[in-house]
């Protein structure tokens, strides 16, 4: 998924460049992980739970849509109307912990 999402981050910008001259604003969400059916479906899914818990700094609950959701409401509200081609996190800090090392042999 790294490279799809990398490709959505660009597209984001783009948008937000080709867009900005018509005060059209684009921004992403990049969410955590959340319990959908749809990532039922995905192999090894479970395991986000306790890795997500483990490493972001203010926790995460996959249950519980209501940051992604009000994070959303923020970018489209004019409290943000300044704000283009921005990938809002919404994950309780993870990605800011960076990927984990395998263990070396």
């Amino acid at each position: 998924m790294g490279v799809s999402k990398s490709a959505l981050e660009s597209v984001t910008r783009y948008l937000a460049r080709d867009l900005g001259r018509y005060k059209i604003r684009a921004n992403a969400v990049c969410a955590g992980p959340l319990a959908t059916l749809a990532a039922s479906g995905i192999p090894g899914f479970k395991d986000f739970e306790e890795i997500w818990g483990l490493r972001a700094p203010l926790g995460w609950d996959l249950q519980d849509r209501t940051p992604v959701g009000r994070a959303a409401c923020a970018l489209l509200s004019d409290y943000l109307n300044m704000t283009t081609g921005e990938l809002l996190h919404v994950d309780g800090g993870y990605h800011a912990m960076g990927a984990e090392m395998p263990p070396t042999e």
